[in-house]
């Protein structure tokens, strides 16, 4: 489960993140995913399964933990994974995945690639990435935007490297995060679809 709020929302406070993250693990989330130092650190210490932390620097281009330094502040903030961008596209500090990902398993960080194509899969993957996720897939120019989760992607993926694949991207309902995992999938990451309720509250009120 993924427990982000956006910049100038009321539930954007670490505190509110965290217990958010805690009624999802006690409803069976078996990972948390979180952005932020202060988020990384509180949820870190409040819940008992693995979190998978990022930092967003920016909104456009490569904005999730964008940089070597950004990453191993995640992990020192307490992430068990830490999340980047893992796509082809040139990095802020101009290190390649490759370095970026070896920086990380120096501080015994495993790492998950968020990958918007085949391609940027098997790049992270051979790149020594531990967990390849979808999440950016219609984010780039490199794959159309679906409705759902891209579950053509997913299978893809599956079916050609090693790593775990968490599906991640616009999973919205629970038969949605089934045909994730149909289509090959190790876990599935639900975002919006669980902790936004601005979000939720504006499907209902479109649908009235």
């Amino acid at each position: 489960m993924s427990a982000q709020a956006y910049p100038g929302e009321p539930m954007r406070t670490p505190d509110t993140m965290s217990r958010v993250a805690q009624a999802a693990v006690i409803g069976g989330a078996a990972a948390i995913r979180c952005q932020g130092l202060a988020d990384v650190e509180l949820i870190s210490a409040t819940v008992k399964v693995p979190v998978i932390g990022l930092w967003k620097d920016g909104h456009d281009g490569v904005f999730i933990t964008p940089t070597l330094d950004h990453a191993l502040a995640v992990a020192d903030a307490g992430a068990d994974i830490v999340a980047i961008d893992g796509t082809r596209r040139e990095r802020g500090d101009g290190l390649s995945l490759v370095e970026t990902i070896a920086g990380l398993h120096q501080r015994d960080a495993l790492v998950m690639a968020d990958c918007g194509s085949l391609d940027d899969g098997l790049a992270a993957a051979d790149a020594g990435a531990d967990v390849v996720g979808t999440t950016l897939a219609g984010y780039t120019d490199d794959r159309t935007k679906t409705d759902g989760p891209d579950l053509e992607l997913i299978a893809e993926l599956a079916g050609r490297i090693r790593v775990p694949v968490v599906a991640e991207g616009r999973v919205h309902t629970p038969a949605q995060a089934r045909a994730a995992l149909d289509a090959g999938a190790f876990a599935v990451a639900v975002g919006t679809a669980i902790t936004h309720p601005t979000t939720l509250t504006s499907w209902f009120v479109e649908a009235l």
